[in-house]
């Protein structure tokens, strides 16, 4: 059979959902012709599908080698290795040249997605300007656009992408809410009325009523309201709640069964004879809002120190040693793999995975707060990375949790006692961190930080062996992009003065309160 009849029948079993006979059929494919990329591409999504990683990473690596000249094949290629995590080879593909001439606005766009899910903000900001001016117009992209200029640091012009948004579709919840945190409204400048409006015209259950009701919470909040902000965002809470729901059972099983593992010695230290050198990674871990940016941007002024964003490279490494795919940080399977792992070669291939962030810097940061579930595995695969943990006042941070909204992401947020009793499962897991891998994980308690900011980077920098510079906790010398719900406060100097915010509503929260200190 030649080249396209299997083509041919590899699109039939597909459509069956005859997997293995599709896989036959995309093998013999690429045998014959090795530069068919959509059918590496498939053939990876065959493979993937019966959880096998390695493979899918092989077949992928081998489309992102081929010379493209059709930007939406590269595209396509590009999203493939996203799935796969192998963000290195994602920004290899994306200097091709065909995506300098792409002049396709849907195509520019989609790879501008690629560029954010890279972290490299600046540059997909300049594909989606280049959608906008060759006549880019719906509501979901001015929204993408908005979020881009914000993550940059324009938020006037972000303002006027959402509200350019919100005019094609004022039922666009995200919008609202990314909008309603650009700035501080007034009395006589906010949106208020219409969020209510707007309300009273969307499904109850969709997430774009929950994202308004959120925008409401913010706004009324900014005008002092805080009865009515209350109502707004406890509405908003519960509308996300019923969507996505939590295992809190589970959630505190995959913390005991880690701290297990590191009560048996699993991520105990070994020698590594051949680790690789280079730049080594500044670990920056924790709860969710709970300062880690600040600490990451005042750290992200030193000359020797880059910023490379919240990273999947690291639990990547991990599936991949275990050669198991799957989307979440750790799941069963990947948790009954781990005292069997390589951990050099995960330390290795992370290493390779990250390095081309880098320009000439000795360490660079690794900012994704969940990875505080991985810290022993960190520490075992990385002797030479240092390991920073944010602490939060309980209230504070659960309070900041509760106000988010987060998406799809972190389900526990959205419901007071799934709150506390993850705050309890975080927190039972960074005391075994501590115990079973001393002096590995530095602590910076969070309003020690934002009272002496000085004194928490020093520390900071003491630890990974570098000098203090002059100006380095100055958060405002810092204008890179970044892609947190911090994003717009962290381009202010460092303050105290959302300490103690929780306290307004005090008596709403004191069920919260008497969990946390129960510490169930």
């Amino acid at each position: 059979m030649d080249a396209g009849a299997s083509w041919q029948s590899a699109q039939a079993a597909l459509a069956r959902r005859d997997i293995p006979e599709a896989q036959r059929q995309l093998r013999a494919v690429v045998d014959q012709q090795p530069a068919h990329a959509y059918a590496r591409v498939m053939l990876a999504g065959t493979v993937l599908a019966q959880g096998r990683l390695r493979e899918a990473v092989q077949q992928l690596q081998q489309a992102a080698s081929l010379d493209y000249r059709d930007p939406a094949l590269l595209l396509r290629v590009a999203q493939a290795l996203l799935r796969v995590g192998d963000s290195e080879g994602v920004a290899r593909l994306m200097r091709n040249a065909c995506v300098a001439r792409c002049n396709d606005s849907p195509t520019l766009a989609a790879l501008a997605h690629v560029l954010q899910s890279l972290g490299l903000h600046a540059d997909a900001l300049q594909l989606m300007q280049r959608a906008a001016a060759v006549g880019f117009d719906s509501p979901d992209f001015h929204y993408f656009l908005g979020v881009q200029l914000q993550f940059n640091g324009e938020l006037d012009a972000a303002e006027q992408a959402l509200t350019r948004c919100l005019l094609l579709n004022p039922g666009h919840g995200r919008a609202a809410l990314t909008r309603a945190r650009l700035r501080r409204w007034r009395a006589d400048d906010n949106h208020v009325d219409g969020l209510r409006r707007q309300l009273q015209t969307t499904a109850t259950d969709s997430e774009d009523t929950a994202a308004l009701w959120f925008a409401l919470y913010k706004e009324l909040e900014d005008l002092g309201d805080f009865p009515a902000a209350w109502d707004a965002l406890r509405q908003g809470n519960t509308a996300m709640w019923r969507r996505l729901r939590h295992d809190r059972l589970a959630d505190h099983a995959q913390h005991e069964a880690m701290a297990r593992l590191a009560a048996a010695g699993t991520f105990a230290p070994i020698e590594s004879a051949d680790e690789e050198e280079g730049a080594q990674p500044i670990f920056i871990i924790g709860m969710p809002r709970s300062g880690t940016t600040v600490l990451e941007r005042m750290l992200g002024n030193h000359s020797q120190v880059a910023s490379a964003g919240e990273l999947g490279d690291f639990a990547q490494q991990l599936r991949l040693a275990a050669d198991q795919a799957g989307r979440a940080l750790l799941d069963p399977a990947l948790l009954q793999a781990l005292p069997t792992l390589d951990y050099a070669a995960v330390g290795n291939g992370y290493l390779r995975q990250t390095r081309w962030r880098l320009d000439g810097q000795h360490r660079f940061i690794d900012k994704l707060p969940p990875n505080y579930l991985l810290a022993g595995p960190i520490a075992r695969a990385l002797p030479q990375a240092v390991i920073v943990y944010v602490r939060r006042d309980p209230m504070a941070v659960c309070f900041s949790n509760y106000r988010a909204m987060f998406g799809d992401s972190y389900a526990y947020s959205y419901e007071l006692d799934a709150l506390a009793a993850h705050h309890a499962a975080h927190t039972q897991l960074m005391q075994a961190w501590q115990q079973h891998l001393p002096g590995r994980v530095l602590e910076i308690d969070y309003e020690a930080m934002v009272r002496d900011p000085d004194a928490a980077l020093v520390q900071v920098l003491q630890r990974c062996g570098l000098a203090p510079e002059s100006g380095g906790s100055d958060l405002t010398r810092n204008a890179a992009a970044t892609a947190t719900l911090s994003s717009v406060q962290v381009r202010e100097p460092v303050h105290a003065r959302n300490i103690d915010e929780w306290q307004r509503y005090a008596s709403e929260l004191a069920p919260l309160r008497e969990r946390l200190q129960k510490g169930r």
